[in-house]
C-alpha cells in the first residue's frame, strides 16, 4: 500500500513539473513567434491607419496555428530538460533505488505527451481551421473593403499582390488627384492606368474607383503590342477578383478534414496537396509522443551518471532535429505524390514505437530472468 502511494505521489510530483514547464515554454515561444510574425502587419497600422484593436484581433487569430506547430517540439524540450534536471539532482537515482521501473519513471512524461497529443488533435481538426478561416476572411475584408479608402498621398499603396495605386493628393471633399494604377490581375495583359482625378465608392463586391480624364495602356503578352485607350470617365474595380458570386475562395488550411481527404473544390493539380494536408493533420500530433519517448530513452535508459552524461541527450537532440527535417521533406514529397503519404505516418509513429520497445523490453527481460533464477 505504501509503495502504491509512493508511486502515485512521484507521478504527481513529476507530472506537475512537466505540465507547468510545458505551459511556460509553449506560451513563451508562442509569444515570441507571434511578435515576429505580427511585424508583417504593422504596415496596416502605420501606413493604413487601422486601429491597434484591429491589429491585435487580426494577428491573434494566428496563435492556435503557432501552438499546433511547436507543441511537439516544446513537449520534447520540456521532457528532456525536466528529466535531465531530475537525473542531475540524483532524484531519478533515488526513485530507481526505491524499486520504480524505467517505465514507471516515464509514466508522468507519457501522460503529459498523451495530453499534448489530444490537444494537438483538437487544434489541428477544429481550432486551427476555424481561426485561419476567420483570419483570412478578416484580412480579405481589410484589403478589399477598407484598404482602398485609406490611400496615402504620395505613396504607392499595394491594394493586393497584383494591384498597386498611387495618388498624388486628396482634396477636402475626397477627390483624388494624379492617379496611377498598376493592374496585373489579368495575366494576359498588364495594364497601366493614368487619370487626372477620381473618387472612391463602395461597390457590390468591394471598393471601386471612378476615374476622369485618363488613359489605359495595356501590353499584350502574346503579341507584345501596346494598346492605349483614352477615356473621359471610367470605373475600376479595386477589390481582388474572387469567384463569380463574390465569395472568397477557401484555402486548404481552412477547410475541414473531410473536404481535404475528398477534395471536390480543388483543381486537379492541387488535389494531391489537399490529400497530403489532411493526412498531415492526422499524423503530426502523434509526433508528440514519439519525441517525448526519444527524450525519455536519452535520460532514463542506461547507467545513471552525475557527470559526463551528455552524450545521449545530444544524440537525442540530433535525432529530433533529423526527424523534423525528414518530416518536412516527406510532407513536400507526399504533396506531389500521394503514394508517399504512408511515409508521413511512419515518420510520426515509428520512432515512438522503437523507443517504447527499448523502454519496455529490458524490464520484461529482467523480470523473466529474475523469475527463472527464483525457480531454479
Amino acid at each position: 500500500m505504501r509503495s502504491g502511494k509512493l508511486v502515485t505521489w512521484l507521478d504527481r510530483y513529476i507530472f506537475r513539473q512537466l505540465f507547468l514547464a510545458l505551459v511556460a515554454v509553449t506560451g513563451g515561444l508562442t509569444a515570441l513567434i507571434w511578435l515576429t510574425q505580427s511585424l508583417r502587419f504593422v504596415e496596416l497600422v502605420v501606413n493604413r491607419g487601422l486601429s491597434l484593436a484591429v491589429f491585435v484581433r487580426l494577428t491573434s487569430l494566428l496563435i492556435p496555428s503557432f501552438v499546433a506547430v511547436i507543441l511537439p517540439i516544446t513537449t520534447y524540450v520540456v521532457v528532456q530538460f525536466v528529466y535531465q534536471r531530475l537525473n542531475g539532482d540524483r532524484e531519478l537515482t533515488v526513485i530507481r533505488s526505491a524499486g520504480v521501473s524505467p517505465f514507471g519513471m516515464a509514466r508522468p512524461a507519457l501522460a503529459l505527451a498523451l495530453l499534448a497529443t489530444i490537444f494537438g488533435y483538437i487544434l489541428n481538426l477544429w481550432v486551427v481551421p476555424m481561426t485561419l478561416t476567420s483570419f483570412r476572411q478578416f484580412q480579405w475584408e481589410i484589403r478589399n473593403r477598407m484598404a482602398a479608402f485609406l490611400l496615402q498621398e504620395g505613396v504607392f499603396t499595394p491594394i493586393s499582390e497584383r494591384l498597386t495605386v498611387y495618388v498624388r493628393s486628396r482634396d477636402a471633399d475626397g477627390t483624388l488627384r494624379g492617379i496611377l494604377v498598376e493592374d496585373d490581375r489579368d495575366k494576359t495583359a498588364h495594364a497601366t492606368i493614368l487619370a487626372e482625378s477620381g473618387r472612391l465608392m463602395e461597390g457590390t463586391n468591394g471598393p471601386r474607383a471612378r476615374l476622369y480624364n485618363g488613359s489605359r495602356q495595356e501590353i499584350d503578352h502574346q503579341t507584345g503590342r501596346l494598346n492605349m485607350l483614352t477615356f473621359d470617365q471610367n470605373e475600376l474595380d479595386l477589390g481582388e477578383r474572387a469567384t463569380d458570386n463574390g465569395v472568397r475562395p477557401a484555402d486548404m488550411s481552412e477547410v475541414s478534414l473531410m473536404e481535404l481527404l475528398t477534395p471536390r473544390f480543388a483543381h486537379d493539380r492541387d488535389r494531391s496537396k489537399w490529400v497530403a494536408e489532411g493526412h498531415k493533420r492526422l499524423s503530426s500530433p502523434l509526433a508528440t509522443l514519439s519525441y517525448a519517448l526519444v527524450a525519455l530513452i536519452a535520460v532514463i535508459s542506461g547507467t545513471f551518471r552525475r557527470h559526463g552524461g551528455f552524450v545521449r541527450p545530444l544524440v537525442a537532440v540530433g535525432v529530433v532535429v533529423g526527424l523534423l527535417a525528414l518530416g518536412l521533406a516527406i510532407d513536400n514529397l507526399a504533396a506531389r505524390d500521394n503514394a508517399l503519404v504512408p511515409l508521413m505516418w511512419v515518420q510520426a509513429v515509428l520512432p515512438g514505437l522503437v523507443c517504447l520497445w527499448m523502454l519496455l523490453v529490458p524490464d520484461w527481460i529482467a523480470d523473466r530472468f529474475r523469475v527463472t533464477r527464483a525457480a531454479v
